[in-house]
Order: structure tokens, then sequence, then C-alpha cells
């Protein structure tokens, strides 16, 4: 401190007698730049040590960094700047008390002040900790510079393109006519030459040989003894617009894992398809997913947020860090402190907080109509009440809030899918009806790459624990890989359900791309009924919200096949397009509907699926949205990559995150 205190400092030399009064760099700093005066300067040399410092005005602290000259770092600046941003970030109340008693003793207010009081060891505590992680991260990516300036660069591709290509340059065709120029037949015949030497050049520089086909003759003593066996010549395919067989697509699959006769199937390792620490419960014969809880970070963490933001801060402005003293915290307990005295609330009064209320839901990822409408639920709620004291004040406001909340993420329908699947199993087993046992169908819509596929089948894979066999329909005939896609999972899934002398628990039925998905739909669900499965799960192609002609044929689906439930499958990610890309699709499947009463009168969403819900940690407003937009309940949240990885939603948790 410019008062003359040593808060803390470290050493890294091998002795002590170096830092003496005497030779001190520091003691050095002190005597020639700070008492002079000469702080701009930010920079100073002395005894072989450079020497950075920082200053805090506003507490009178001084942060200083002194390293041997011969070790060029590059980083101290950024080291320093971090450093005194995390040292502010973590003790800026104590310093801010300690720095106002000794002012009070300069201003006479008070005739001294005992610093014994001030228990520093305590309240630096853990500091030195937190310092050599800071120092570890700086040196690391120190390290990383260096190997990255010591390695070799490759040398540009187009340095290669010309130093390969000078013999075939030397050869490039250039018959001249004697009657004059070449004409234009002879001038095509040489490109389509230039083209096919350099198309050979390439092919022999990939294969490590020069010279292309034409670099030896071809059934020559060398190229037997060097390879050991003859040249084949290159075949020609042949197309035409016949039916594809099996025998040309084998004789066309060039990839590597491809069966044969001598080598079974690949088969990935079942620990990489299941978590054990992710599943569920299984009691009375129900398998159950795990509940998702919201657990809020812990000391390590934020200490963990804190370096990092530290180092950020630091590589982005090292700059403006005075204002970390002064800066309140973003929490709900100051937009409560802004109520203050026993009175009855107005709408003046509530305006302030909840405008903070707004920002503080928009945060957490809500969409900005929607915070905007839930505060004004809790404004509704809280207007003309009488309330007293700043505890009274918070209790009231955040009772509000927390009710309001609560009351939009209870489902107005039973979320209990295995339930309902259930019912309507043994309901159709007691049927006097010739009709027969119809599978529960649930279909899964949603916009292009939010995880519809591989959601599918962890929902699949939950079915199958509670012993109903699945029938997965691939009804995305228009991405590439679709099918494929789910042919792996099923793969994957029967492996991890194999029993035997028992029929497969999951089978996947498609018709390839490019066909009518409401009619494999259907001829899945016929096909289901007649195998004897319980539930047919059928993925859709996705499909962005806007897009008129592709909605039309979605609703044609939904209102042919009439499915039992219609899951819309979104990323917790995104905040105010969620809001539109669940109201849009809800919209479209009401008012493109064929059936039940004309457009509007159609089948909507009956439930969401929110994937990526690891990836938010407590910014979990996109469960709020979705709710409010259709009122239909989040049966599940996808949190990982195996197929253990589906959570249920509780709305005490989201409340606890939203509030958090």
């Amino acid at each position: 401190m410019t008062g003359g205190i040593v808060l803390w400092s470290r050493s890294f030399t091998p002795t002590d007698d170096q830092f003496i009064a005497s030779t001190s760099p520091v003691n050095s700093l002190i005597r020639d730049v700070l008492i002079e005066g000469r702080t701009a300067e930010n920079h100073y040399e002395k005894d072989g040590y450079s020497i950075k410092w920082s200053l805090v005005n506003n507490l009178d602290l001084i942060f200083v960094v002194a390293y041997q000259r011969i070790l060029q770092l590059t980083y101290p600046e950024e080291f320093l700047n971090a450093l005194k941003t995390l040292f502010m970030e973590l003790f800026s109340p104590f310093l801010t008390t300690f720095v106002g008693s000794l002012r009070a003793v300069q201003r006479s207010a008070v005739p001294t002040v005992d610093i014994s009081v001030f228990n520093f060891r305590q309240a630096f505590l853990g500091w030195d900790a937190k310092f050599d992680k800071l120092l570890a991260v700086f040196e690391e990516r120190a390290r990383k510079d260096r190997n990255s300036r010591l390695r070799p660069q490759p040398k540009p591709f187009a340095a290669i393109e010309r130093e390969s290509s000078t013999d075939s340059l030397d050869t490039l065709p250039t018959q001249v006519s004697d009657s004059g120029p070449n004409s234009a037949e002879e001038i095509a015949r040489n490109v389509a030459a230039f083209k096919t030497r350099m198309r050979g050049g390439a092919i022999s520089r990939r294969g490590g040989k020069k010279g292309g086909k034409h670099s030896g003759t071809a059934g020559s003593d060398s190229d037997t003894a060097v390879s050991g066996r003859r040249k084949t010549e290159k075949v020609a395919r042949t197309w035409n617009d016949s039916a594809i067989t099996e025998q040309d697509m084998a004789a066309l699959d060039f990839s590597t894992d491809r069966p044969s006769d001598t080598e079974s199937t690949f088969k990935p390792e079942l620990g990489s398809l299941i978590d054990e620490t992710s599943l569920g419960t299984k009691k009375d014969g129900i398998y159950e997913v795990k509940d998702w809880d919201f657990v809020s970070k812990s000391e390590d963490d934020e200490q963990d947020n804190l370096i990092s933001k530290a180092i950020n801060k630091s590589l982005s402005n090292g700059n403006g860090v005075n204002e970390v003293a002064q800066q309140s915290t973003s929490t709900l307990g100051s937009i409560f402190a802004r109520l203050t005295g026993s009175k009855i609330l107005t709408d003046q009064d509530l305006k302030p907080v909840l405008s903070a209320m707004k920002e503080h839901l928009m945060n957490k990822n809500v969409a900005k109509d929607i915070a905007e409408q839930v505060c004004e639920g809790v404004g509704e709620t809280l207007k003309g009440k009488k309330i007293g004291g700043f505890r009274g004040i918070k209790a009231e406001v955040q009772a509000a809030l927390s009710t309001t909340i609560t009351r939009i993420l209870t489902p107005k329908t039973s979320t209990d899918l295995l339930l309902s699947i259930r019912t309507k199993l043994s309901s159709a087993a007691t049927s006097t009806s010739s009709a027969g046992r119809v599978p529960y169908a649930i279909t899964f819509v949603g916009v292009n790459g939010v995880g519809k596929s591989t959601n599918l089948s962890k929902v699949c894979f939950w079915l199958i624990q509670n012993g109903l066999r699945v029938l997965i329909a691939a009804c995305d005939t228009f991405r590439s890989g679709a099918v494929e896609q789910l042919r792996v999972h099923v793969r994957n899934l029967s492996m991890l359900s194999a029993k035997d002398n028992d029929s497969p628990m999951v089978e996947l039925y498609e018709r390839g791309y490019g066909k009518d998905a409401a009619a494999i739909a259907r001829d899945a669900i016929s096909y289901a009924k007649d195998s004897g499965f319980d539930v047919v799960l059928i993925d859709t192609a996705g499909r962005m919200q806007d897009n008129e002609p592709l909605m039309r044929a979605l609703a044609k689906l939904v209102s042919t096949n009439n499915p039992d439930k219609v899951i819309f499958v979104g990323e917790a990610l995104v905040g105010n397009e969620a809001v539109d890309q669940l109201s849009k699709f809800d919209r479209s499947l009401k008012d493109f509907s064929t059936i039940a009463g004309g457009p509007g009168k159609g089948r909507g969403i009956d439930g969401m699926l929110v994937t990526k819900w690891d990836t938010v940690d407590d910014k979990v407003g996109a469960a709020l949205s979705m709710t409010y937009v259709t009122g239909q309940p989040i049966l599940f949240v996808g949190c990982g990559q195996t197929y253990t990885d589906l959570r249920q939603l509780r709305v005490n948790n989201v409340v606890q995150a939203l509030l958090s």
C-alpha cells in the first residue's frame, strides 16, 4: 500500500539475500519512482530486474511484479492485470473497510486505529493457492506459445504445387502446325493433355511415385521386382438409369469397416453407450430416469470462474479495475434492497424492482416478452400490499415471483408418459373390438440440428428398460445419413437389450429416401400392430418454422396418423428463438390439419423435450419460455451423449435455478 504496509508478497529466488533492504528491486521502485511521482511510466529496470506495477488509487494499493530481465518473459503485464482483478474480486470488502479506517485517522475523525484488529492472515487465507493457479495458467500459455514458434512451419500448398509440377510443365504439348497457329481442335487437345498430366502428377505425389502411369513400362521386370505383382488396369464403371442392385452397392462400398466374410461387423464397447452414474432407478419393475437436480456451484468452481474472469479481463483490457471495489453485485438481494420501510406498495415503488427482476430473468435465458409478462403478474400480486422491514419485503417479493413461476411451470396434463402408454395397451388388450391392439405412437418434431434422432434413441432406451417393444420409424427421408444414423442407434440398443430366445426389443422401419413421410409412418404403425410392438417412435425431418411447404407436410403426417403424442424437441440454448419455434410449430400443426374440423382445429404440440440441458448451468429460462407458450409440460431433458443421459424435470428445481 502507499502507506508502507505490505499486504502480501511472494519470492521465487533461491535465497532472501538478494531482497534485503539495500538491494531489493521493489525498494528501488519505491525510492526512485513512486516517491518521486513517476508512476505513469509503468515500467522500471534496476540491477538486472524488470519491474512492472499497477495502481488502485481509490484504495491506495500498488501491485508489483519483478522478474529477471534475462528471462524475457512475455506475459508479466497481462499477469499483473489478472492478478489485480482477481485480488480485488476476492478481497475488496475487507480492503475497503481497512482503508476507510486509515483515512479516518488521517482526517482526525478518530484518534487512532488498532491495525492488529485486522487479521491479514485470516483475511487472505487461501490466496497463495489462487496465486499459484493463476501463475500456472500464464506459464502454460507461454510454454505453448514457445513450442508453436519453434515448430517448423509447413510449406504453402501453392509452393508445393509449383515445385512438384515443374517437370510436367517442361513436357507440355507445344505442337505447332507448319501452316500457322494451332486450330481450335488442337488447342482443346493440348488443354486436355495438360489437365491429364497434372492429374497424373497429383496422383503420383499422393502415392509416393513420380511420373504417373507413363513412368515405366507396364510389364517391365523392374516393376515386378519392386512391387512383387503386376499392375492392374483400372476398369471404368458403367452408369445407367436402371435400378441399383445389392451387388452394385457392395461393389461401390469402399468403407473401411464394411462387413466381410472373414470378419464380423464393428461392435462398440457397451461402456461407451451407457453411463453407470447416469442410470435411473428401478423399483417395482418400473425403470425411472433420474431427476434433474439444480446444484449451486461449489466454492472451487466459483474460484475457478473468478480466475478465468481475471485472465479474460487482463487480456481484453488491463484498465478499469478500480471500479471493481465500487460495483454492486447483481443478485436478487440488491433488487429487494430497493424497497425499504413499512408501506403500502404502489406502482412507483415496484417499477424499479420489477425492471431489475426482468433483467434477472432475461439473464437466465427467459424470452423478453415472457419475462415482461411474468414480472407484470408479480407486480399485480404485490400492488397495494402492506409490508414492512427489509426481510418482509424480500420474502414477499421472492414468494410472489416463486408462486408465479411455479404456476406457469406446473403441467396442466399428466407427465407420466409410461402410465399413458400402459393404460392404452391394457385397454386395447381388454377390448372386444376386432381391430386388435394398436401401438402407442409418438412423433418427434423440431428444427434442424437440435438432436431429435439422438434423444429419440434415449427415450427408446428408457422404454426398453421398462419391457416395451419399440419400433422406430425412419420418416426423415430428406437428410442424408438420417436412416443410417437410426440404424446405428437400433444396432446399439439391440446390443444393450439382447435377450436369448426372445423377439428383438427394438427394430427399425425404413423405406429409404425421397418417399412420403406420412405414408411411411402409416405403414410403420400397421407393421407394429401386426408384429406385436408396443410403441412406435416416429422420427421426422428437421425443418425451419417459417417453411410453409415443409410445415404442411408435417401437419399431414400428424393428421393422417393421429399419434398419441406430438413432442417438440428444442434446445436449452435459445431464448426468444425457442418461443418463435415452438409457437409456429404448434400453430402450423393446427392450421394445416386436414381433419378434426379443418384449419385451426387440428392437433398441436403435446409436450416438449429440451436437449443440451447440461450446457446452460442455471440459465434454464428456456423451460419457462416453452411452457408459457403452449401450456404443455416438459417431459424430458437431454443432458449428455449416452443413452442414459435423460432426465425428468421437477418444477421446484427449475424455480430454484431461476431464482439463484
